[in-house]
């Protein structure tokens, strides 16, 4: 059941519009993270750097380490990717 309900969000995200933001200050690639998805982020994410990869659909925060800055992908709390498509 819980499998389900969580395809049936993913399914449901499919349909959320990106919104990019301006690209003067270097944020391309930025969007607002829907409430949808912010909804079901696992907490310790950065959603203000969110963006949606267009090789996989799926959106990525950059996480500022102690030695680098990486794009991780944003995940729910139960781990699995948040992607506006379905993955293949």
């Amino acid at each position: 059941m819980a499998f389900l309900a969580g395809s049936l969000t993913l399914l449901g995200l499919a349909a959320c519009e990106p919104v990019p933001t301006s690209d003067v200050t270097g944020t391309r690639g930025l969007v607002t993270v829907p409430e949808s998805v912010s909804s079901i982020a696992a907490p310790y994410q950065d959603l203000s750097t969110a963006r949606i990869r267009t090789e996989d659909g799926c959106y990525w925060y950059s996480h500022s380490g102690p030695v680098e800055t990486t794009l991780l992908p944003l995940r729910t709390t139960n781990g699995n990717p948040i992607c506006t498509r379905p993955q293949s």
